[in-house]
This record gives C-alpha cells, structure tokens and sequence, in this order.
C-alpha cells in the first residue's frame, strides 16, 4: 500500500481533487493499493503495510501545514521510501532543517539535472510543470539533485530514502512517480 498524505488546509478540500487524486490515479494505474489521509488525521508514524509514503502538493496559497512541523515529526525516523510533491518537498526541507521562502514558479520549465540518482536516471534535463509561491531556498543537509533558473527543483536525503520535487509530476511527469514506486517497490533507493 502507498500512503497518500494530504497537506491542504482542511480535509475533503478541493485541493484534495486537484494534488491528491491525481497522485492515486498514477500509482493505482502502477498496480499499487492507496490510502489517503490528510496530515492532521495522521498518521503520526506510517502503517506496517506501507512500503511508500507520498506528501502531495497543496494550491499555491495554502501553506498551512508549515505551521504544524510537529504533525511531522514522523519523518525523522522514516524506514520507507518518501517522496514530497511540491509543498512536500517544502515540509521535507524544513523537517530536516533547511529553509524556506519566496520562490514563484507557474507553468511549464526546464529542470536540470546536476547529482546522478536512480530517479532521474538517464535524463540530463527534462520539461516540468510547477505551481508554487514558495520554494526549498537552503536545503540543510539535503542533496540537491536538480534545479531550474529559479530554484531547487530536487532533492534527496543523503541517508533516508526521502525525496522532494518542486514541480509537479502529476500533470506533466508521471515517470517521475512510477519510477518512484519501482524503486521503493525493488529496495533499489539507496543513498
């Protein structure tokens, strides 16, 4: 099962429509059980049957969740593979103590690839959607795997299986999250 974590602002907003169900359809087209659940119903440590755990994106002004780093105190220990859309790679920087501030990025851009990872393997650069008001401006102990003219596009844990991404693969990339998947499902994310 890949757990869906909703960052809105409210459970059951539209937001939950446009950053969630999306996500579900990609991983559930890659044969994959979802549970969705909105940050402050959970889930506080992440259920034995996950082998993945997904933070979705939020609309550009809803930056709540920011303010309640403590629902997220469940990252630090992570044993699963954890990738953060968006306003998840957002929280992912501040969990693990970068920073983060104006960034302002809507439309398509070009992303480029700077620290090999089985992520993006085989790709220098590649076309992506974003959709943000704020971006990952110091990525603490964070590796920063891709960036665009504007800000950190990617970034890795340099010792747990979690990424962010800044742009959003749900509307332009889906191989990002498909490869995402492989990887968590084959063991293969390795710092």
């Amino acid at each position: 099962m890949i757990l869906l974590v909703d960052l809105c602002y409210r459970e059951g907003s539209l937001g939950y429509e446009e950053f969630v169900l999306p996500v579900a359809r990609i991983v559930e087209k890659a044969g994959h059980a979802v549970r969705a659940v909105h940050y402050r119903a959970g889930p506080g440590t992440v259920p034995d049957d996950a082998v993945a755990v997904i933070l979705c994106g939020t609309p550009l002004a809803d930056t709540t969740f920011l303010s309640g780093l403590e629902n997220f105190s469940w990252l630090a220990d992570v044993r699963v593979p954890v990738l953060g859309v968006c306003a998840g790679m957002e929280l992912i920087c501040r969990v693990f103590g970068g920073t983060v501030g104006p960034g302002e990025e809507i439309g398509m851009t070009e992303v480029t690839v700077l620290a090999p990872d089985p992520l993006f393997a085989g790709r220098e650069s590649f076309p992506a959607y974003e959709l943000h008001t704020l971006a990952c401006t110091d990525p603490g102990p964070l590796r920063v795997l891709a960036v665009s003219d504007q800000c950190i596009q990617a970034v890795r844990h340099p010792d747990k299986p979690v990424y962010g991404v800044m742009f959003h693969p749900e509307v332009r990339n889906e191989w990002v999250v498909e490869r995402f998947l492989s990887l968590a499902g084959e063991k293969r994310i390795n710092p």
